[in-house]
């Protein structure tokens, strides 16, 4: 298997506000099919699809609570760290941790978007992204 992931689903209680949510914070959906939204995110693809459908399609059961995952945006400073956190909040997120200096030497807050689905918004000065928006591990 090739290093790499491809695409992250998020399961979503209301299909239309999780697509108003993230295109409120300038994402845009490419083409998808009725019942799912897919939006181009660099080299992968991000889709929302109705929770209990992608617990089905996944073989799991739902307890309707935190998956153990967090998704991450990387920016270039602290400063866009807030101002993408203030995005968030605007568009109908939850800020659940502010922009603070991290105990790693970079500076980071949490938000969730209306179905929970905690992002951390980081800057770490150790990984540069490059012009595309690819983040880089260096070090």
């Amino acid at each position: 298997m090739e290093q790499r992931l491809s695409l992250v689903t998020l399961g979503v209680s209301d299909l239309t506000r999780a697509r108003a949510f993230y295109e409120a914070l300038g994402w845009q959906a490419g083409e998808s099919p009725e019942g799912v939204v897919f939006f181009q995110t660099g080299g992968m693809v991000v889709a929302l699809w109705g929770r209990a459908e992608l617990a089905a399609d996944s073989v799991v059961t739902d307890s309707g609570g935190w998956g153990g995952i967090t998704l991450a945006h990387n920016v270039r400073s602290p400063q866009e760290a807030d101002q993408v956190l203030a995005e968030a909040a605007a568009a109908g997120g939850t800020v659940l941790r502010a922009g603070a200096p991290t105990d790693w030497g970079g500076y980071s807050g949490v938000f969730a978007d209306p179905d929970g689905h905690p992002w951390e918004v980081a800057h770490n000065p150790y990984w540069p992204i490059t012009d595309e928006g690819a983040t880089l591990i260096t070090g």
